[in-house]
């Protein structure tokens, strides 16, 4: 899920009027908040009723420790009791890739490690194992009440979760462990996490790009599905060796029949199911429209640009836009769905009656007004045209850092910034930088309008806030690409040595400097500044008020609604089940005789091409499974999570949803949402019959 995106508009077919209600009559279904459960309170008593099955403290234990946190980005797990780890290839591009060697081509010819000897260390690469858990609830909760303002109140909570870590960190048992304090429920329950960190992890094997990422951008987030999405790396012991470790998953080739119940052990990144109507609809007023059209004009850029270059790191970033235009136009659609967007608003309606129905709690039932009115104060537009997110030029965003630079009087700021400069690199590819910053220009003239300050200063128009940008006489500056050229030719932000006499000189230095750019970036820079300060000031107070709100929530359910997304280890429960689509039915598993149907249907062309390995498989190989669903809850973070059964075994690697799944940023779906993974069993056929890894077969079906 995470790395690969195309821009498409969705259509998510729950119509409201085809399941027999109206928007008076929908009723908030029993797990609209999701399956996300986390290891501190999971729930044995529902497992039990909804499987028959009760899982001991011994089984959660080795469901945590076999599971890992891949970088910060992923899942993972271990699958061997010699460390090797099992994630998805989209997680592992990036770090795979870079350990290529002069004439080496993973991409197109992928990557197997015969020995031990041959597997490749990732500089920069860790895994996560959670070993140790602590409820700090009482006492982060007892702190953060003398607060008196809401950010007093924010800034309590950090100091006391900096004071447990430098506490905890002198424990036994938490010594020498990666600790990481946990806010669930917003503020209704917190954990102290410790995590161990592996640091020698080494490429074992990846697929072909081909193989990993089959059907492309076109069947990102579709199913019937045909990805070998899967890559395998080994942790290795500080004596240079394997690692020998007694928490791994064992393979299960058979994978999980139509109607097991599986369950995914992964690090969801982030939900907003327990957000109110009211910021559902900030979303989808204001933020998502305008993220997927800023998001699409860049990417468009960047496969303008690659079409003729080639650029594997630009097809990278590329692919995450693409990912990302998909997933938020799917939360979009979602919400524009009067059925999806009536059934939060009924949940929303029973949670608030049921507050006020409660004598304790019903004198802070106008906490949904107090949110709706504190989310309107969010300055959003200078935010996010001003920011130096990745979505200006290089130029733009140097030109801004410099200003925040010379005028932060925060020390530790200070030294974060002038690193973001010296860390710069030249030279920035020259055609993207000049549409980038020609693309922030035509966006602050549409999203602030003609007459805004800025707007006009950069078009050389005397406004009585800023000192106008002069031009040569021959520049338009009614075009956005004609002034970004003009100040790219003029700058010299992109000479180290002006950006290294700069910073020798000091702020006065850089606050009276002519460079044009740097003149754009001194309002720009003040703007955001604002916007900024704003911002803290009211998430803070957002960050408080959905704390009380999550304490309500609390009070009312329990632990019965598992709260939102936060990137931390869940397990989350669900059948393999099929569901039905486009007027037919979704069959359970894929087999390689359809990704061979797609490779011929498609005349053998990209994004269903095969690499030459492929082209002739054995019989055998045909009819074993690749891809099959569930009805697991999962978002972004999931990617690399295994699917295990009620005996801790995987039977499958997760690396993607169904379109219908995308509303589940705000709403879990499980009459239609699928979790899509690669068949245990569509693995080890792979290995087996194409690229005869027979090392790694052995080892994943030791007994």
């Amino acid at each position: 899920m995470k790395g690969h995106f195309r821009f498409l508009i969705l259509l998510i077919t729950l119509p409201l009027y085809s399941q027999g209600q109206t928007a008076d009559t929908v009723r908030a279904g029993r797990f609209d908040n999701g399956k996300m459960w986390t290891f501190d309170f999971p729930p044995v008593d529902y497992f039990e009723k909804a499987y028959g099955f009760r899982p001991t403290q011994q089984w959660l234990d080795e469901a945590r420790m076999s599971a890992l946190r891949f970088a910060n980005y992923c899942s993972a797990s271990f699958v061997s009791a010699d460390g090797l780890v099992m994630t998805n290839h989209h997680c592992a591009r990036q770090s795979g890739t870079a350990v290529q060697k002069p004439g080496e081509d993973f991409n197109n010819n992928g990557f197997l490690a015969r020995t031990l000897e041959e597997e490749r260390p990732v500089a920069g690469l860790y895994v996560h194992q959670l070993v140790m858990i602590e409820d700090i609830t009482a006492r982060v909760q007892k702190v953060t009440e003398t607060g008196r303002t809401d950010e007093e109140k924010v800034q309590k909570r950090n100091q006391e979760f900096d004071a447990i870590r430098a506490e905890y960190g002198q424990k036994e048992n938490w010594k020498g462990l990666e600790l990481q304090t946990l806010t669930f429920y917003w503020g209704g329950k917190y954990s102290l996490y410790g995590f161990r960190r592996y640091r020698d992890v080494r490429l074992v094997m990846m697929p072909e790009l081909a193989m990993g990422f089959f059907g492309g951008d076109y069947d990102n987030f579709t199913y019937p599905r045909y990805c070998l999405d899967f890559s395998f790396f080994r942790v290795y012991e500080e004596n240079g060796k394997p690692m020998k470790t007694a928490h791994y998953f064992k393979f299960n080739p058979k994978g999980a029949a139509e109607g097991d119940p599986v369950f995914v052990i992964g690090n969801p990144g982030s939900t907003n199911r327990q957000a109110t109507v009211s910021i559902l609809d900030y979303f989808k007023d204001l933020s998502w429209p305008t993220t997927i059209k800023r998001m699409s004009a860049r990417s468009n850029i960047l496969q303008d640009y690659n079409s003729k270059a080639k650029n594997d790191s630009i097809l990278n970033v590329v692919f995450s836009f693409e990912n990302s235009l998909k997933a938020i136009g799917g939360m979009l659609d979602g919400v524009r769905d009067p059925y999806i967007y009536s059934r939060r608003k009924a949940f929303e309606k029973d949670f608030k009656g049921a507050v006020e129905k409660n004598s304790k709690l019903k004198s802070q039932a106008g906490i949904w007004d107090e949110i709706a009115t504190t989310q309107k104060e969010i300055s959003f537009y200078d935010a996010n045209v001003f920011n130096t997110n990745g979505y200006n030029s290089k130029a733009f965003d140097l030109a801004v850092t410099f200003h925040l630079y010379a005028t932060t009087t925060d020390p530790q700021r200070s030294t974060q910034l002038k690193e973001s400069i010296q860390k710069f690199k030249n030279p920035p590819i020259a055609e993207i930088e000049r549409k980038y910053l020609a693309q922030h220009f035509k966006e602050a003239s549409e999203l602030l309008g003609t007459q805004d300050p800025y707007v006009k200063m950069v078009r050389g128009i005397k406004d009585n806030q800023n000192e106008a940008i002069e031009y040569p006489k021959n520049v338009n500056t009614g075009d956005p690409q004609q002034i970004a050229d003009a100040l790219l030719k003029e700058t010299r932000l992109y000479d180290k040595a002006f950006r290294e006499e700069l910073l020798a000189k000091g702020p006065q230095e850089i606050l009276s400097s002519k460079d044009p750019l740097l003149k754009v970036g001194r309002v720009a820079g003040q703007r955001l500044d604002v916007a900024s300060t704003k911002n803290r000031a009211t998430n803070a107070k957002l960050s408080n008020l959905r704390s009380r709100l999550a304490l309500l929530l609390f009070e009312v359910y329990g632990t019965d609604i598992p709260p939102d997304a936060t990137f931390s280890l869940r397990i989350a429960d669900g059948v393999v089940k099929s569901y039905e689509y486009n007027g037919t039915l979704a069959p359970v598993h894929t087999t390689f005789f359809g990704m061979y149907d797609r490779y011929y249907s498609f005349n053998q062309q990209y994004p269903w091409n095969l690499p030459e390995k492929w082209k002739n498989p054995p019989m055998e190989l045909l009819s074993q499974p690749v891809d099959f669903i569930s009805t697991n809850d999962i978002i972004g973070g999931n990617s690399g999570s295994p699917m295990i059964n009620k005996n801790r075994e995987v039977v499958g690697l997760i690396f993607d949803g169904n379109m219908e799944s995308l509303p589940g940023n705000y709403i879990f779906l499980p009459e239609s949402n699928r979790t899509v993974s690669v068949h245990a069993g569509g693995i080890l056929a792979g290995l087996k019959y194409i690229y005869k890894a027979d090392r790694i077969v052995t080892e994943l079906t030791r007994p």
